[in-house]
C-alpha cells in the first residue's frame, strides 16, 4: 500500500510535458508558428540586403501602420475560420461601417465616440444577419457573405451618394487615432505589463498544474518564454522610438489580438470554437450549442471588421468609393491562412492575424521600396497563400496518418 501510494504521488519530471507536446505536435504535423516565424527572418534578410532603408525606423513604423486595420479585419477571418466557415463579406461591412460612423460624425452632428459605436453596432448586426442566415436557413457561409459582399458594396455607395468622398477632420476626432504617438516612457510601459501578465500567468498555469498533479515545463522554460517576449517586445520599441514612437492605432491593433487570444484559449466560449470547428456534431452531442457558437462567430468577426474600417478611415482622414475595396478582402483571409489558421477549422490562434499580415504587409512594402511591379508582388502574395495552405494539407493528411 505505501508503495502505490508512493508512485501515485510522484511528480512528473521537470519538463517532460512541454517535450512531450512538442513532439505529439510533430508527429500531428503541426508546427505552429515555425514556418511563418522563418519566413519573416528570411524576408527581412532578403530585403534588408537589397534596400539598406527596409529595417529603418521610419520604414518599419509606416510597416505598422500599414497592417493595423487589415490586421484587425483578418483576426474576424480567424474566427470563422475556426469553425471551418468563410466570411467574404468583411471588406464590404468595413468600408460600410466607416461610412456609417463618418456620416454621424460629420453630418449629424454625433460625439466621436458614439460615432464609433454606431459603426461597431453596424458590423454587429451585420454579423448577426449573416449568423442567422447561415444557422436557421442553412445556406452555406460562401453564399451569404458572397451576398453580403456585394448587397453592403451598394449600400455603401448609396450612402456615400454622387460626391463619392467624405472627409474627416484631420486635426481633432477619429482622424487623430492614426495620428496618436505614444511617448517614450508610456512605450516602456507597456512593455513591462505584457512581459509581467504573461510571467504571471504562466506561474499561475504551472501551480494550477501542479495542484492537479499534471506534467508542467521546467522552472527554466516557464521564465524563458517571457524573457523573449520582452526581447522581442523591447526591440520593438527601441526602433519604433527612434523614430516618432509607437502608434496608437498599432496598441489598439495589439491589444485587440491579446484579448481574443486570451477569450480563445482561456474562455468556455474558446473551448467550444476550437470544439465545434475540430467536430460540430460531436460538440452538438455532448450539449454544445452550435448555433450559437457560429451565430457569435460571424458577430464576431463583422465587428473586427467595423474597428478595421475606423482605423482605415481614421488613416485616411476620409471615407470614399474604395473604402474596404481593393485587395483588402483578400489580404485579410490570406493573413489569417499565412499566420497559421485552418481551413478546415479547428486549429489556429489570435497571434495568427498579426504574423500573418507581418508577412503580407513586410512583401508589399519591401516590393514598392524596390520599385517592383504590382504584377510580381500579387504572384509573390499567392504563392506565400499557396504555401501555406499545402503546409496546412499536409499537416492535417499526417495528423489523420498518425491518428490511424
Amino acid at each position: 500500500m505505501t508503495e502505490v501510494a508512493v508512485k501515485v504521488s510522484a511528480p512528473h519530471p521537470p519538463g517532460r510535458g512541454v517535450l512531450d507536446a512538442a513532439r505529439d505536435r510533430l508527429r500531428r504535423g503541426d508546427l505552429g508558428s515555425i514556418p511563418v516565424a522563418v519566413g519573416l527572418v528570411l524576408i527581412a534578410i532578403v530585403f534588408s540586403s537589397l534596400n539598406q532603408h527596409f529595417l529603418s525606423a521610419e520604414n518599419l513604423t509606416n510597416l505598422a501602420l500599414q497592417m493595423a486595420a487589415t490586421g484587425t479585419i483578418s483576426l474576424g477571418i480567424v474566427l470563422v475560420l475556426l469553425l471551418g466557415e468563410i466570411d467574404l463579406s468583411v471588406g464590404s461591412v468595413s468600408g460600410l461601417s466607416a461610412v456609417v460612423m463618418t456620416l454621424l460624425y460629420t453630418q449629424q452632428g454625433w460625439n466621436p465616440v458614439l460615432a464609433l459605436l454606431g459603426a461597431l453596432v453596424t458590423g454587429a448586426v451585420i454579423g448577426l444577419l449573416h449568423g442567422l442566415m447561415r444557422t436557421k436557413l442553412s445556406m452555406p457561409s460562401f453564399v451569404v457573405t458572397l451576398a453580403g459582399l456585394i448587397g453592403w458594396l451598394g449600400l455603401m455607395l448609396f450612402l456615400l451618394g454622387g460626391a463619392g468622398t467624405i472627409n474627416l477632420p484631420f486635426d481633432r476626432g477619429i482622424a487623430l487615432l492614426s495620428d496618436t504617438w505614444l511617448p517614450p516612457w508610456l512605450g516602456w510601459a507597456l512593455v513591462v505589463v505584457m512581459v509581467g501578465t504573461h510571467l504571471a500567468s504562466s506561474l499561475v498555469t504551472r501551480r494550477m498544474r501542479v495542484a492537479a498533479e499534471l506534467a508542467v515545463p521546467g522552472t527554466a522554460w516557464v521564465l524563458a518564454r517571457p524573457a523573449g517576449l520582452a526581447v522581442l517586445l523591447a526591440a520593438g520599441v527601441v526602433v519604433l522610438n527612434a523614430d516618432r514612437g509607437v502608434p496608437l492605432t498599432l496598441v489598439i491593433f495589439g491589444g485587440l489580438v491579446v484579448l481574443l487570444d486570451l477569450a480563445l484559449r482561456r474562455t468556455v466560449w474558446g473551448r467550444r470554437m476550437y470544439a465545434v470547428g475540430g467536430n460540430a456534431e460531436a460538440s452538438r452531442r455532448a450539449g454544445i450549442n452550435v448555433t450559437r457558437v457560429r451565430i457569435l462567430a460571424f458577430v464576431g468577426a463583422s465587428t473586427l471588421a467595423a474597428v478595421g474600417g475606423v482605423l482605415a478611415a481614421s488613416r485616411l482622414a476620409a471615407v470614399n468609393q474604395t473604402s474596404g475595396g481593393s485587395d483588402i478582402l483578400l489580404n485579410a483571409i490570406a493573413a489569417a491562412v499565412i499566420g497559421g489558421t485552418s481551413l478546415f477549422g479547428g486549429r489556429g490562434r489570435a497571434y495568427a492575424a498579426l504574423l500573418g499580415i507581418l508577412v503580407i504587409q513586410s512583401i508589399t512594402n519591401g516590393m514598392l521600396l524596390l520599385n517592383v511591379d504590382s504584377s510580381v508582388r500579387f504572384m509573390v502574395t499567392g504563392a506565400v497563400l499557396a504555401i501555406a495552405v499545402a503546409i496546412d494539407s499536409l499537416a492535417r493528411r499526417g495528423g489523420a496518418d498518425g491518428a490511424a
